[in-house]
């Protein structure tokens, strides 16, 4: 779904075009059985300029994707079978943590991190692993590690076989969770998609590489909820809800060592008065449709 300009109404709800309303009455009645979420991972990745304080990376969905076209999203996308395999190299919270922080089996725990931090690195060349556990890979650039990429895109190699080529181990210590939504039951395409945050590593550069994508910005979280707000930029509910979180923040250290408490949240499809609407959950960010 593509949202366009933000039409915030009653209930904290998004107003959405006349002809979602049969999906909504048929999932209500029972008539329609709604598409089962696909796992899946993103990342905020943050950095601290010097001029403009806090910044979030963010990319532009092509108009033509079959889910949010032209959408500005965070990097991220579905779990890959081969996201588990157990041979991967790994430092920082093991999956069993990672499960508890986003109420996940490990198994399933693992993929999720994995697929972050391969997402990541396929759709911006940020890459949050290193040789050891204490370093990072500072320079991703290079002919040799477009190879890897692309064939990590088109499948002829996995994330455990890139990270053993190359000596090294996924940090999982690089990320933090920050939040857990799923694309609402009228959806023809659905995510559950766990939210994680990471500091931009030293030496690297977030590159404009996504084939999914049509332009990247650097932006402030509270620039970016403006532009959305104003009609300027499309964004999905989860996305707007986080900028606006992150927007209370002052610096990366400051969003890193804030607790959190991970809730599932998914937006409802209801009818409000005669017309369709998307409801965001209670413990969802509340936007004021007057600011």
């Amino acid at each position: 779904m593509s949202f366009g300009m933000p039409e915030w109404g009653a209930m904290n709800g998004l107003r959405l075009p006349a002809e979602f309303r049969k999906q909504i009455e048929g999932i209500a009645a029972g008539t329609i059985e709604p598409v089962p979420p696909r796992h899946a991972a993103t990342v905020v990745v943050l950095r601290d300029h010097a001029e403009h304080g806090l910044q979030a990376f963010l990319l532009r969905r092509v108009g033509s994707m079959a889910f949010a076209p032209g959408a500005y999203v965070f990097p991220g996308g579905s779990v890959d079978p081969r996201d588990g395999e157990a041979s991967l190299g790994w430092s920082g919270p093991s999956p069993a943590e990672w499960g508890r922080a986003f109420g996940a089996d490990e198994p399933l725990a693992r993929e999720l991190v994995c697929a972050a931090v391969r997402e990541t690195f396929e759709e911006t060349c940020v890459l949050l692993a290193g040789p050891t556990g204490e370093s990072v890979v500072d320079d991703t650039r290079g002919d040799d590690w477009e190879r890897d990429r692309r064939a990590l895109l088109d499948r002829s190699l996995s994330f455990a076989e890139f990270l053993d080529a190359r000596g090294l181990v996924l940090r999982s210590d690089l990320l933090r969770p920050w939040a857990h939504w799923i694309t609402p039951a009228i959806e023809p395409k659905r995510y559950d998609t766990r939210f994680f945050v990471a500091a931009m590593p030293d030496g690297q550069r977030a590159r404009d590489v996504s084939t999914e994508a049509d332009r990247v910005a650097w932006v402030r979280p509270d620039e970016a909820v403006a532009r959305a707000r104003a009609g300027e930029w499309a964004m999905l509910p989860p996305t707007l809800a986080t900028l606006e979180e992150l927007s209370r923040f002052e610096t990366v250290a400051d969003v890193l060592a804030s607790p959190r408490e991970i809730v599932v949240l998914e937006p409802e499809g209801r009818i409000i008065d005669g017309e369709p609407y998307l409801v965001l959950p209670e413990d969802a960010v509340r936007y004021d449709a007057s600011a």
